[in-house]
């Protein structure tokens, strides 16, 4: 490097915590805009707090003090930034970038009835140069599987990558945030286009247990058969087979995942959308899933597994690092990955931040992760899904 010349940073993100939301809001986009020296083309934020007013004000205010930028963000129960993860306390994380040669182009989905159906409305047709969007969805009442779940085709392939928010209230306590406006209710986001971009990583926190079955009977999101028995049935083969530790990890949360991928030869970990085994019926013989199921799907039984989760993280980490050369990501973590499966909350971005050697990057704690697998759009549980942006 000449004599007299200095680095200029493109990314900045900075975490802080109070009880006064505005108060943290203003100390963390001036914080964040100081990192890069100049003028910042995007801006994302996320915000955690008891009271949903404050987390409205908060948000408006990130938004005022960066003004001229593309502004987009949400309200969550946890939020990620400054090489730290904070749960369930007041807290915003502000991340933001200078990206020369970048087209930015923000929108606000909503639904309205045609007919017998909801449609969804306000999605840009992405342009040749768009690499991906980002997606920030109100998980209570916008479609958001049934939206990705269409979105790979309707796109052209476009790879979504976001999250779905959440509040400490719950559902009448979620907001989010878009070009200067605060919504209770869709879901935003901006298309990504140019060269910036790097691509997606995305890791997920459970491990199979038990073999790979074949829907064989199934009504809306209920197993009722898996390989031409009782599905109940075949859950209780399946934790009497268990080892004692597999057993204690089943009895804290025990999961279903649906194959992505029918075609495969083969079924393993990382090959599943995770969904939540929300109730059984022992009379009715009947499990309850998170999401859809259709009979012909191979389903297999997870649990979360926390050093299975560190492994699969570092090592696709690694992957993506050995042949990118990352300057900055955005992380959307599972609710469900911070202190709850790890010892600490930092634990996914602490990961991004040591494996690929980049500082800004922030995100928050999700309802839902959004993410490309094998050029499909899915929505996730128990994932990490990083964004990464080109050095």
């Amino acid at each position: 490097m000449k004599a007299g010349w200095r680095l200029v940073a493109r990314f900045g993100n900075a975490l802080t915590t109070g009880a006064d939301l505005v108060n943290a809001a203003e100390r963390a986009v001036l914080a964040a805009l100081e990192q890069v020296r100049g003028p910042v083309d995007l801006v994302c934020f996320f915000v955690s707090g008891s009271d949903p007013d404050e987390v409205t004000l908060a948000g408006r205010r990130v938004m005022e003090l960066a003004s001229g930028a593309v502004c987009v963000g949400c309200s969550s129960t946890g939020v990620i930034g400054g090489g730290r993860g904070v749960e369930n306390q007041g807290a915003v994380s502000v991340w933001c970038a200078r990206l020369p040669g970048v087209e930015l182009t923000p929108f606000r989905l909503d639904t309205v009835l045609e007919d017998d159906h909801l449609a969804v409305v306000g999605m840009r047709e992405p342009g040749p140069r768009d690499r991906v969007a980002i997606l920030l969805a109100n998980p209570y009442e916008f479609p958001t599987q049934a939206f990705v779940r269409e979105s790979t085709p309707a796109l052209g392939g476009l790879p979504l990558v976001g999250g779905m928010a959440d509040g400490m209230r719950g559902e009448d306590s979620v907001r989010l945030f878009y070009e200067g406006e605060a919504v209770d209710s869709g879901a935003v986001g901006v298309l990504v286009g140019g060269e910036g971009v790097l691509g997606t990583v995305v890791s997920q926190g459970c491990r199979p247990i038990g073999p790979n079955m074949t829907v064989t009977k199934a009504e809306g999101n209920l197993l009722l058969e898996l390989a031409g028995t009782n599905a109940y049935e075949k859950l209780e083969e399946l934790v009497d087979s268990l080892s004692e530790e597999d057993r204690a990890l089943a009895v804290q949360g025990l999961h279903v995942g649906i194959a992505m991928d029918e075609y495969a030869e083969q079924h393993e970990q990382g090959d599943f959308l995770i969904r939540a085994l929300s109730g059984v019926d022992p009379e009715m013989g009947a499990l309850a899933v998170g999401d859809m199921v259709d009979v012909g799907q191979t389903v297999r039984f997870q649990v979360r597994d926390a050093g299975t989760a560190d492994e699969d993280l570092a090592r696709r980490l690694a992957d993506f690092g050995a042949e990118h050369e990352v300057g900055a990501g955005l992380l959307f973590s599972c609710n469900g990955r911070g202190e709850a499966l790890f010892p600490q909350a930092d634990h996914d971005v602490l990961a991004v931040r040591r494996i690929l050697g980049v500082e800004a990057v922030g995100g928050f704690f999700a309802a839902g992760e959004i993410g490309p697998v094998g050029g499909v759009n899915h929505v996730h549980g128990f994932t990490a899904c990083l964004l990464a942006f080109a050095d």
